[in-house]
């Protein structure tokens, strides 16, 4: 497959009206275009430095519930959601693939409601009952965002207003650089290029600014798909008494997890994903896993974070491609960061990742429960 000089000069005027929708940054493809053909590979994800377990100190529990360091936690974080200092973030793109194409946020959960119904619903309740103004940014993507958008105007509320802006856009490519062409049909092949797009996004849609302006400090973000990550007014507890500009809330491993961790790289701690870690490292020296549950200091997401763009290769259609993708965990090596260990089962349980029909079946007993006792549903 011969090679373009610039792929614009390629694409369709269709799918250059998507790329342009949705945000994409020509000059940064071609420098990934030239990375891949100069012989970008898997093996470049590997993290650089002295890699290291996290040390004692560096992970903290959250108190049990009904205890007064609990209540303590509570109450500066309903003083902060009283105050308008904390919003919401719901990742809700990507490309829906595991559920068969459908939008995931719009699927149905547990007892008739969908995920992005539940998500929404759980911040608006806590807004009312806190006599607080709780905005939600829904990150959504090309493959998500009409739908998502429409869906959202039925379930905001005046306290809990909510506001949808897409990730960037990209395409993907085949081995030797070019274009990569879907073989069913011929065409060109966008994706979402990771959730590392987050404060990328916020800004391009000027909404980490309008947040900041309006008195807005705090955001605490989770996936649409892990109910339960809830906002908890304890966990925003815990973020103001760290004192760190991010909380990454971490669970206890289980057998076949699989996924990024705390770790320590040059003395420094952040999140390390499980495929940067170098080969010889032990990965279970390390107890506890990221879940992608972050609070972080929006006053501090306003600049231009030099995020890694990793190599991810595809099977499409049965055919190999190559995508670039960031990932939001790594904000952690560039803004200090405390990590929470956070229950991960049973009525305080926090983790609960569905990624296709499957799980959701496996996990929708234990998401009624939990949510039922938080009073969600």
């Amino acid at each position: 497959m011969a090679q373009e000089s610039h792929a614009h000069d390629s694409i369709d005027a269709p799918t250059r009206e998507l790329l342009q929708r949705f945000g994409w940054d020509t000059e940064s493809f071609e420098a990934l275009r030239a990375r891949l053909r100069a012989g970008a590979a898997e093996s470049d994800n590997h993290i650089r430095g002295r890699v290291a377990p996290p040390e004692a100190g560096d992970i903290i529990t959250l108190p049990a519930p009904g205890s007064a360091a609990r209540k303590a936690l509570e109450a500066r974080g309903r003083e902060a959601l009283r105050t308008g200092l904390v919003g919401a973030v719901v990742l809700a793109g990507g490309m829906a693939t595991r559920f068969g194409g459908v939008v995931k946020a719009g699927v149905e959960a547990v007892e008739g409601r969908t995920f992005l119904d539940l998500k929404l619903s759980d911040v608006a309740r806590l807004a009312e009952r806190e006599d607080a103004r709780i905005p939600i940014y829904v990150m959504t993507s090309f493959a998500t965002h009409d739908e998502v958008e429409h869906l959202s105007r039925a379930l905001e509320t005046p306290r809990a207003p909510v506001r949808c802006f897409p990730q960037y856009i990209s395409l993907r490519l085949a081995p030797d650089g070019s274009l990569f062409h879907e073989p069913s049909d011929g065409t060109l092949s966008p994706y979402a290029p990771g959730h590392g797009d987050l404060s990328f996004a916020l800004r391009r849609a000027g909404l980490l600014q309008d947040f900041v302006q309006k008195g807005g400090r705090l955001l605490y973000m989770s996936n649409v798909d892990n109910l339960g990550a809830t906002l908890d007014p304890a966990v925003i507890g815990a973020h103001l008494e760290s004192g760190k500009q991010i909380t990454a809330e971490v669970v206890r491993k289980e057998k076949g997890d699989k996924g990024g961790a705390p770790a320590r790289v040059d003395g420094a701690a952040q999140i390390v994903e499980s495929f940067r870690f170098p080969d010889a490292f032990d990965q279970d020296s390390i107890p506890v896993f990221n879940t992608n549950s972050f609070v972080l200091d929006a006053t501090t997401l306003d600049r231009d974070f030099p995020l890694t763009w990793f190599v991810v290769r595809k099977k499409v259609e049965g055919a190999e491609a190559i995508q670039f993708e960031r990932l939001v965990g790594e904000l952690t090596a560039f803004l200090p960061t405390s990590f929470l260990e956070v229950e991960r089962h049973g009525a305080d349980g926090r983790f609960q990742p569905v990624k296709d029909p499957p799980e959701l079946e496996h996990r929708r007993a234990e998401i009624t429960a939990l949510l039922r006792a938080r009073g969600v549903l």
